[in-house]
């Protein structure tokens, strides 16, 4: 007796656009995006109404220069110079050891847990870019500029406050005194064309 074919009973697809819709919200909440990055800088205050007619020009001596063109070339003052190079001038112009007359003027103050200290207060970095320079070296410079302020604040809490080896390892009182002497003062003037024929305009 031959046997009956059995009829296979269809299958019940109801619930493939729900369970297709939790998967696509696990993976939009599970995967991780791409962001674009940028450097964390405090804007100055805006002028006191007072203050507007009694602003001056920052002392040359206080000023470091940094500028880089589309090539991706540095001059630091008057001076080309490596990227490699960049950290040690920072240092030396923000420390100013020597009392040098061509660095930043020194002053003394009388900052609390450190005492009398010699700070050059009024220094400003500025950096300023061609509008072609690549985003890289940019990047650079400016991680490079705030690596010499990690380094000497390291340094100075080795000295002042052991048995802290690194600024962050500092406590908050500690850190705030630190920076007084090591004020962090990096400006990022307007984009300008200094290309000329490959080279950095003068």
């Amino acid at each position: 007796m031959a046997k009956k074919k059995r009829k296979m009973p269809g299958l019940n697809t109801s619930s493939t656009a729900d369970i297709s819709f939790m998967l696509l919200i696990f993976f939009l909440v599970t995967t991780s995006m791409d962001t674009d990055q940028g450097i964390g800088r405090t804007l100055p205050r805006a002028p006191e109404d007072e203050d507007q007619n009694n602003t001056q020009d920052v002392n040359r001596r206080n000023l470091l220069d940094i500028r880089i063109n589309s090539n991706g070339m540095l001059m630091v003052g008057e001076d080309y110079a490596r990227i490699e190079d960049v950290k040690e001038i920072a240092k030396r112009f923000i420390k100013n050891e020597d009392n040098d007359p061509n660095l930043p003027e020194l002053f003394t103050k009388d900052i609390d847990l450190i005492g009398k200290h010699d700070v050059t207060e009024k220094h400003v970095i500025s950096v300023q870019t061609d509008r072609g320079t690549p985003y890289g070296i940019y990047f650079q410079v400016q991680d490079t500029l705030v690596a010499a302020y990690t380094e000497l604040r390291d340094e100075l809490a080795r000295e002042k406050f052991p048995p802290a080896k690194k600024f962050a390892q500092c406590t908050e009182e500690q850190q705030d005194a630190i920076r007084k002497v090591y004020p962090q003062k990096i400006s990022e003037a307007e984009p300008y064309d200094y290309t000329k024929d490959g080279k950095v305009a003068k």
